[in-house]
Order: C-alpha cells, then sequence, then structure tokens
C-alpha cells in the first residue's frame, strides 16, 4: 500500500507538502497542488482518514439525526443530505430521534462524541434539552424542517433551513373555498412542532381570506402519524355538522385520513373533499389524483448541508433562517375536473352555494411564492 512517502517521492516534493495539500492546512503553489494529486491518483494512495483528523481537527463527517426516516419526505431529505456532503467531501452519519426529547439529546451527544464536524437536526416538539446541550458545548448545527424562534429582539441562535408553511397551507383552504366549501376541516400535525403551529395559522389565514369563521372544533391533531389521523378523521365526520373538505397537514397522515374515509364507505371528492400538505410519489396514482403542496424535500437537504459549510467555514457569523418555497401541485381530490383545473365536480357541500368555478382558477404545478422572513 502506497505511503506519504512514496506520493512525496513520486510528486518531487516534501513529505510536509504532501501533507498540506492533502489537509488543506496550507496554500501550496497551483502547479506544486496538482503534482500531488497526480501522483496520489497515480499510485492510488488512500489518505488517512484518522491521522488526517488529527492534523486538522476535522474529521469530514456531518451528523444527521431526523425522526422516522422511513418517511418518504425525510427519506428525500436524507437524500439530499448524503448528495450534497458526498459532493463536498463529507461522510454522513444518521440517528433518529424518534420524536422523544430524552432520546433525542441522547443521539445528538453520541454524534458529537463522534466528533462530527457540524449536525444537522430536526428537533422534537420539546428541544429544550438539544438545544441546552448543543448550546453549552458549541456545536456548529443547522435545524432542519424546524423554527426555534429567538426574543423578537433577536436572531436565532442556530442556522434554520425549513420550507415555507403558513401561506402554502392557506392556497389549499382558499382553494377549496373557492369551491364553495365552507366547512373546511384540519387534520393537524404533532403539537409543539412548529411545523403545526405554522400550518394551523396558515389555515386560519386561508379562512378569513374567503371569509369563513374559524371553528376549533374543525381542527382535530392527528399528531403527524397515520393511526393518529384515522381517529382525528373519524372525530370530524362525527361532528354534528361535519365537515365538506378535509385538509391533512402531513403525507402520513393523508394515508390515515383516506383509511377512515374508505372505512365509512365515504367516496373523494363526491362525498367529501381531499386536499394534503406533503406530495409523496404516488399520490398522482390515487383514484382520484391527490391535489396537494409539495415540499422541496431534496433541496431542504441539500440546502441544510451548504448551511452548514458556510458555518463552519465562518463561525462567528450571525445566524440565519432559510424558507424554500414549495409548489401547489392541482389535481382532482378536491373536486375538480381532470384535465379542466377550473370546474368542480359534485362534490357535497352542505348549506352553501357551490359556484360553477372558482373564483381564482389555479393550474397544476403553479408555484407558491415564499412568505418573507420567520414566523412566530
Amino acid at each position: 500500500m502506497p505511503t506519504m512517502a512514496d506520493v512525496a517521492r513520486s510528486a518531487g516534493v516534501s513529505v510536509a507538502t504532501v501533507s498540506h495539500v492533502l489537509n488543506e492546512t496550507r496554500p501550496v503553489l497551483p502547479h506544486t497542488r496538482q503534482a500531488v494529486l497526480d501522483a496520489v491518483e497515480r499510485l492510488g494512495y488512500t489518505p488517512n482518514t484518522l491521522a488526517r483528523s488529527l492534523v486538522t481537527s476535522r474529521t469530514r463527517s456531518i451528523g444527521l439525526a431526523v425522526s422516522a426516516i422511513s418517511n418518504p419526505y425525510f427519506t428525500e431529505i436524507l437524500q439530499g443530505v448524503e448528495a450534497a456532503a458526498l459532493e463536498h467531501g463529507y461522510s454522513l452519519l444518521i440517528a433518529d430521534p424518534h420524536d422523544d426529547p430524552e432520546h433525542e439529546r441522547k443521539v445528538v451527544q453520541l454524534l458529537h462524541e463522534r466528533r462530527v464536524d457540524g449536525l444537522i437536526v430536526a428537533p422534537s416538539a420539546d428541544p429544550r434539552a438539544l438545544l441546552g446541550y448543543l448550546g453549552r458545548h458549541a456545536v456548529p448545527t443547522v435545524l432542519l424542517d424546524r423554527v426555534i424562534d429567538g426574543r423578537a429582539d433577536t436572531a436565532p441562535p442556530f442556522d434554520q433551513v425549513c420550507a415555507e408553511n403558513t401561506e402554502p397551507m392557506a392556497r389549499l383552504v382558499t382553494h377549496l373555498a373557492g369551491l364553495g366549501h365552507r366547512r373546511i376541516g384540519l387534520v393537524a400535525g404533532l403539537p409543539g412542532l412548529s411545523t403545526t403551529g405554522e400550518r394551523v395559522i396558515g389555515y386560519r389565514q386561508g379562512l378569513a381570506s374567503a371569509g369563513s369563521a374559524f371553528d376549533e372544533d374543525l381542527v382535530i391533531p392527528g399528531n403527524s402519524e397515520s393511526a393518529g389521523a384515522e381517529q382525528a378523521t373519524a372525530a370530524l365526520l362525527s361532528l354534528a355538522d361535519p365537515p365538506t373538505a378535509l385538509v391533512t397537514a402531513n403525507n402520513a397522515m393523508t394515508i390515515g385520513a383516506l383509511r377512515t374515509l374508505r372505512a365509512q364507505g365515504l367516496s373523494v371528492p363526491d362525498d367529501i373533499a381531499l386536499c394534503c400538505f406533503d406530495d409523496f410519489a404516488w399520490a398522482d396514482l390515487f383514484s382520484p389524483r391527490l391535489t396537494a403542496i409539495a415540499q422541496p424535500s431534496r433541496e431542504l437537504g441539500a440546502e441544510a448541508v451548504r448551511v452548514l459549510l458556510e458555518r463552519l467555514a465562518a463561525p462567528d457569523r450571525p445566524a440565519r433562517t432559510v424558507r424554500l418555497p414549495c409548489t401547489f401541485v392541482h389535481r382532482t381530490s378536491c373536486g375538480c375536473r381532470e384535465g379542466d383545473g377550473e370546474t368542480p365536480t359534485a362534490s357535497r357541500v352542505a348549506r352553501s352555494e357551490r359556484p360553477s368555478r372558482p373564483e381564482n382558477p389555479v393550474h397544476a404545478m403553479h408555484p407558491v411564492h415564499p412568505q418573507k422572513g420567520s414566523l412566530s
């Protein structure tokens, strides 16, 4: 197996120069650097990662802690993180906190003890122990898919990367309202998550824009999981004045809602309209095809890596929050006809006038414009 001394002899330079090129510890003339790289390639030299980390105090590794890795949304985020990390020469260590605050702190501590250069974390609904640990140890961290706001007069303590939530959710509600629905139920996410709070705010904003009153009975948490959504949907349908349309706040809860609707013999959209936050690969294969908000999941993962690498390069720069826009994917579960995108089918709209066409028709894959700034 070739050694660093072999590379130095082949390139006609000192071992120290080879070390500086490989570890990026000191500037080297371009032609000298290229000679070293050519010798590395020619000899098939593989750097000793452990030795390099001792020289540079870097392991070229990133820790990723996200729950529900099997969820297609987080799977795509993982793919984005992995591709971006590999592109920049970083390996990835992955842990699942299981949305449990104490377990979350433990797995993050374990990743930190593995000497990762930085962390990308999707915090649980109660991240106090996690944030306390990260703050005490000054771990370079990007919060992913969650927003932890600081005081109104301060910047957030960590870099944050997430999708827009409020305006896209409002878009779903106003679309349904434009089809004549006045009783729109929301199967909300896990209480305490910033995504849940922002989507509930968007739901209320959508109702207000449509001139509909907010009814707290129409918002029931599905706890961001399929089983919880089954129960929440059943509760909504059991109301004395049940909703004529449903919005589900993530893809897992969409599956749960559909199970309950099928169990009760209800047809979408003939008996009840349905829109969902989170598009997924097979949403286009359902009958009817699901109208959804698509999040830029792979882009979120890649952006989190870019922001983390910027933090590692400039540790003292102010923390920032990056928001990526979502996309409104117009299909037919909302009650619009296939290929039309304007005229609703004869779905059940109780005690309200049903317009022959929505006031503001939208078209498939129309982008939702990002809302400026962070949301509280």
